[in-house]
């Protein structure tokens, strides 16, 4: 890990670590809502699954959907541009344009939101990885790849990924 993204990580983690815990709440939330069919819940009797007996979904939209809606109705997702540029501070180095709440600074991805910033040493990327992806042979998505989408790790320190590519 480079020091900017040591810095950065740091930053999030100890500065912003409030933030990173209501995003884990609104990743909670998700998925309690998933009831599809394809749920795997604590109460299933199918026995020991990939899942850990886990509440999961094959469809990418019942993760993508309800955390943009969670994150809007929190008044994260208009937030996240200030934390990329905070981020960017951070990690020693200033943005020349004003992010927005959209592509390409911020992205709401199965696995959980996306800020991006370009910089003179290259792009900065934090994910905020909520969700986990297992593959297994029973689920398949209309792209033909086999996944499940599962709550990740409720550990901030877990979830908080920087990269300076």
């Amino acid at each position: 890990m480079t020091e900017p993204e040591r810095a950065a990580r740091e930053f999030l983690l100890a500065d912003r670590r409030e933030t990173v815990r209501t995003l884990l709440q609104c990743a909670k939330r998700v998925a309690e809502g998933w009831d599809d069919g394809s749920t795997d819940g604590p109460d299933s009797t199918d026995g020991p699954d990939s899942t850990g007996g886990r509440n999961s979904t094959t469809d990418r939209d019942s993760v993508v959907r309800p955390l943009s809606r969670e994150l809007r109705k929190t008044g994260l997702l208009e937030r996240l541009p200030d934390l990329l540029s905070e981020t960017v501070t951070a990690a020693g180095f200033s943005l020349q344009a004003r992010p927005v709440p959209a592509p390409p600074y911020v992205a709401v991805t199965s696995r959980g939101p996306v800020l991006r910033a370009t910089l003179p040493a290259g792009r900065l990327v934090v994910s905020f990885r909520l969700f986990d992806m297992v593959r297994e042979e029973d689920a398949t998505r209309e792209d033909g790849v086999r996944v499940r989408y599962v709550l990740g790790a409720r550990d901030p320190e877990k979830v908080v990924s920087v990269e300076l590519r």
